[in-house]
């Protein structure tokens, strides 16, 4: 089996990539040309896999990579995937993470259509939540321009699966974290800002709205349920999560009980951080992904977060996190 993954110098990428070559697939990456490339989270994987050269921007160069590969699987995780960051650069966020899918999608169709094709969606979709928890039928609301991408993004899938006959899927998942987790992201910064605080290189941390709650898993345990998915026999939409939410106040009680140090007393918090427009409330009902996939959460929050920590603590000090 040959693999194509865009997006694969990613947290999701990465771990997928470790999981298909476990499988004993040829693993191909799509990577953007840069001045400055960062490999970092697949360093240990470079001797293993193919690096080709394309962007979702440029249809021509997604064709010709297809075209080259000829994976019998494509896995879309590229995407400009940090919401704040979709209020500051909303054109571009709809550029890569809606109209880039099509790109793919095109690229696909036209090289061979018999390519099984995963989308990664999101449960940014569902925004401001038309109810709880969430499972494949319920409404989106999407309450940014990331969650608006990532909607038409998730529909134009749907629509080549059914206008084309194509086998796209795509897969909801809900938020999903671990050690390779970047650092602008709510559990990574606080996970480095507590190892930092532990190490006495800083004292203070600055948190947005404490009271946000997410279902927030482990990437290694997702990626699995993104391969399941294209090994059905049908084509099918799959929500995958935990059933469980946690605030963001519930993050940083964990996460500074691990170093020893009451939260309290080093975070600050800052109305800047607070999204134009807040998402309060996300949580997975994952039933028919452990029905049809047989796909369930192997790491628990807790345990995630500290994995988290002590693989920060271990960077910092010189060592090697995880």
């Amino acid at each position: 089996m040959i693999a194509l993954i865009t997006g694969l110098t990613g947290q999701d990428g990465s771990y997928l990539a470790e999981l298909l070559l476990e499988k004993g697939y040829d693993v191909h990456g799509i990577v953007r040309r840069s001045s400055v490339e960062k490999f970092d989270r697949i360093a240990h994987l470079t001797d293993r896999i193919t690096l080709h050269q394309a962007d979702l921007l440029d249809q021509l160069s997604l064709i010709d990579a297809i075209r080259e590969v000829r994976p019998n699987e494509v896995y879309n995780l590229a995407a400009q995937s940090f919401v704040p960051t979709s209020w500051k650069q909303p054109l571009l966020t709809g550029e890569f993470t809606a109209l880039g899918v099509t790109r793919v999608l095109e690229a696909v169709r036209a090289v061979d259509p018999e390519i099984r094709f995963y989308q990664a969606s999101s449960s940014e979709m569902f925004g401001s939540v038309r109810e709880t928890p969430q499972n494949e039928l319920t409404p989106f609301y999407p309450r940014s321009p990331y969650g608006v991408a990532k909607v038409y993004g998730h529909f134009i899938t749907v629509n080549y699966r059914e206008s084309y006959d194509l086998y796209a899927v795509s897969g909801i998942l809900f938020n999903h974290e671990s050690p390779r987790r970047g650092l602008e992201f709510v559990t990574r910064k606080v996970s480095w800002n507590a190892a930092r605080i532990k190490l006495g290189l800083s004292e203070r941390l600055s948190i947005g709205n404490l009271e946000a709650q997410r279902d927030w898993g482990y990437a290694a345990d997702y990626v699995e349920a993104m391969w399941l998915m294209l090994q059905q026999d049908e084509p099918e939409d799959f929500v995958v999560g935990t059933g469980v939410m946690h605030s963001v106040q519930d993050l940083l009680e964990i996460a500074f009980d691990e170093i020893g140090r009451d939260w309290k007393e080093h975070v600050d918090l800052d109305p800047s951080l607070i999204r134009p427009a807040e998402v309060e409330h996300l949580c997975a009902d994952a039933s028919k992904a452990r029905d049809l996939l047989g796909w369930e959460p192997r790491v628990k929050f807790d345990e995630l977060i500290r994995m988290m920590v002590r693989s920060d603590l271990a960077l910092l000090s010189g060592g090697a996190g995880t």
